[in-house]
């Protein structure tokens, strides 16, 4: 199946991390946002490396995992990714309040850092997805 299912959507919307493959590169742990349409998003500062890789060659994937205690689950995305100059801060901050506790200080303070920085947000439109489910 090539689409995101909502069984995939309720999945994807818990606060799991996501491994990130590039073309080219080694897999790398991140903050994602699955959305209504079936694309998954992140941000990143516009040099780092999965941002200047994504460009040359935009092939990319995410697979995310149950953790261990649950039931062995997993959905893998993978697409074309686009780099898009807008909505990177918002993106940002919403996932910062998913994976973090915005009332410790130091958290309000790390996220505060990262606004303020310049952002792109990365989408993986999904072209094949996988699940598997125990």
């Amino acid at each position: 199946m090539n689409a995101v299912t909502p069984d995939d959507l309720e999945f994807l919307r818990r606060p799991l991390h996501g491994f990130l493959t590039v073309a080219g590169a080694e897999p790398r742990p991140v903050w994602f946002e699955a959305t209504g349409d079936g694309t998954i998003q992140l941000f990143s500062e516009p040099d780092a490396l999965k941002v200047r890789r994504a460009r040359r060659d935009p092939r990319a994937s995410i697979v995310v995992a149950a953790p261990v205690g649950e039931r062995e689950r997993w959905v893998s995305v993978a697409g074309r990714m686009s780099v898009e100059r807008d909505g990177a801060h918002e993106l940002a901050q919403r996932l910062a309040a998913r994976y973090w506790d915005l009332g410790d200080r130091t958290r309000a303070a790390d996220l505060e850092a990262i606004l303020a920085g310049d952002l792109v947000r990365l989408v993986i439109h999904p072209e094949t997805v996988r699940r598997y489910a125990y």
